[in-house]
């Protein structure tokens, strides 16, 4: 997990923590187009391969005595159904396949991105902003299209005095298009800073003196990687949900 390389000047050891998250073409070559095949779309298609093969191919003979890996769907699928039915209300069930189908791709890419060799997919901004812009742009059409001019009383405070109402109403329609930028650098901040500690315990493990405190750090790290892992795909989801519910039910 280590990049590692004794300088030229000095000897000394040089590690870069932020080398494990550079995008390469798979096949050669250093210029990345439109159409290019990077480490990216390996990983992103690795993840796609290994939920179809949980969701679709682990549940496919439906036995009444589940497998362990009919088990783990059927975990998740009851999981994400009563998120979003507690969330959002039984009137957001019909977003649960995109609900579900967000969760899970998050999931896997975190918990792949855990493994020696691998890229996290979910550690580029690139992938979390089309994430967040896509519920973003979701939210907005359904609530328009659902609740017409009254939409925009999710800005209108009700509850306040008359005064403020104006003032609260710029505040949140800022915070209401700052949505996308929270949801995305929340996901792809935690799960890069995380590596990059990991990263940087690696890097030092190669010094004799500290090496023993440097595997339990990463140990311990690799650990806090694990947890993050499902509760950053957790928390995108959940914030999913509370969105699809003001978009359901914009009146404060």
């Amino acid at each position: 997990m280590a990049t590692e390389a004794h300088g030229a000047e000095g000897g000394g050891l040089v590690f870069h923590p932020m080398d494990q998250f550079i995008v390469k073409p798979l096949f050669g070559g250093d210029a990345i187009g439109l159409f290019t095949i990077t480490n990216v779309t390996l990983w992103m298609g690795i993840a796609i391969v290994a939920i179809v093969a949980l969701m679709v191919l682990g549940t496919a003979r439906r036995a009444t005595i589940p497998t362990r890996t009919q088990s783990v769907a059927e975990l998740a699928y009851v999981f994400v159904y009563k998120m979003v039915e507690d969330v959002a209300g039984k009137d957001a069930v019909g977003f649960f396949p995109y609900v579900m189908t967000l969760f899970m791709f998050i999931v896997f890419a975190n918990f792949l991105g855990l493994l020696p060799m691998s890229f996290t997919t979910t550690s580029h901004f690139a992938v979390t902003v089309v994430l967040a812009l896509l519920v973003f742009l979701t939210v907005t059409i359904v609530g328009f299209a659902k609740n017409g001019a009254k939409f925009l009383g999710l800005f209108w405070v009700k509850s306040a005095p008359l005064p403020l109402r104006p003032v609260l109403a710029i505040i949140e329609l800022i915070s209401y298009f700052v949505r996308p930028v929270s949801h995305s650098i929340r996901l792809a901040g935690n799960v890069m800073a995380g590596h990059a500690v990991i990263k940087v315990f690696a890097g030092f493990a190669a010094i004799a003196t500290i090496s023993p405190v440097s595997v339990l750090a990463i140990t311990a790290m690799y650990g806090l990687e694990v947890l993050v892992a499902f509760i950053q795909a957790y928390v995108f989801t959940i914030l999913t949900c509370v969105y699809l519910k003001d978009a359901l039910h914009p009146s404060h």
